[in-house]
């Protein structure tokens, strides 16, 4: 088993269930502290090579993942590991893409399709989950 984030580091969000996940923009230098043990890279083209396990879900910058199938399997997977090991899900600039999907793990951690945006605003970023459409996104995932 990993260790777990500390709510004290950059960017985590902690969930109702007490899952800690890390959201980040790639953007920005990797934080200090631990590697994450598992990634979820929300991008348009292939991520980066990195030193520990992660997903693709190809997802353009301000739009919706391409695959809403392949989105529940990806965020179901990191909801799931979350639980027990450090999980980070991330975009360019971590706001957007990852907002969004830091607020689907929420629905899928209890936290009703219409609250979860304001849930990852207020724990996460103020300014996350950028568009209309992301928003609705959200809402119609718990369906």
């Amino acid at each position: 088993m990993t260790e777990s984030w500390q709510t004290t580091d950059h960017g985590v969000l902690r969930l109702p269930s007490g899952r800690l996940i890390r959201g980040r923009g790639l953007r920005h230098p990797l934080p200090s502290g631990p590697a994450p043990a598992y990634a979820l890279y929300l991008l348009g083209k292939q991520p980066p090579d990195v030193d520990w396990e992660a997903a693709w879900l190809r997802w353009p910058d301000f739009r919706l993942p391409s695959s809403h199938a392949q989105a529940r399997a990806l965020l179901g997977e990191a909801w799931t590991r979350a639980d027990r090991e450090r999980v980070e899900v991330a975009c360019e600039g971590g706001r957007g893409r990852t907002g969004t999907a830091l607020a689907c793990l929420a629905v899928l951690d209890g936290v009703p399709a219409a609250q979860a945006v304001d849930y990852v605003r207020r724990n996460y970023h103020p300014r996350a989950v950028e568009t209309p459409w992301q928003k609705r996104y959200v809402r119609r995932f718990g369906d």
